[in-house]
């Protein structure tokens, strides 16, 4: 499967945020490698702790920006994280168990959410906390 790439329609026009995303696009790579490279279940284990470690922290620093600019999104954006740190966390358990994870599938997933989040969500906080700082 191919890398996922950061692409300036991707940008946030928020620097920090927008290093966070290619952090989190490259920590997706990293585990692509893990799967493709037919690395075991224990080391697959770890890049997804790191992705999800890595999330909740990006996660908080969003978190921050909306309620320092008491952005008017925050309630539903907030949610699509929660939701992702709930998907993150039963998949990591399901592999602590030993449970087969189709681990394609759960590569899809992280970049079909990642990109439509970053694309979307991300983006549209970006506007509006863009638009606050120049008013």
């Amino acid at each position: 499967m191919a890398h996922l790439s950061w692409t300036h329609e991707m940008s946030t026009g928020i620097d920090e945020q927008d290093e966070q995303h290619q952090r989190l696009i490259s920590l997706i790579n990293r585990l692509n490698d893990t799967v493709h490279d037919g690395k075991d279940a224990e080391i697959l284990g770890s890049v997804l702790a790191e992705l999800a470690d890595y999330a909740v922290y990006h996660f908080g620093y969003e978190e921050q920006l909306m309620h320092k600019h008491a952005y008017p999104g925050a309630a539903a954006h907030k949610m699509e994280h929660q939701r992702f740190i709930e998907w993150m966390a039963d998949i990591r358990k399901k592999l602590r168990q030993g449970d087969t994870v189709a681990s394609n599938q759960v590569i899809n997933f992280l970049r079909l959410w990642v990109t439509g989040h970053i694309m979307k969500t991300d983006r549209e906080m970006g506007m509006a906390l863009r638009k606050v700082a120049s008013a």
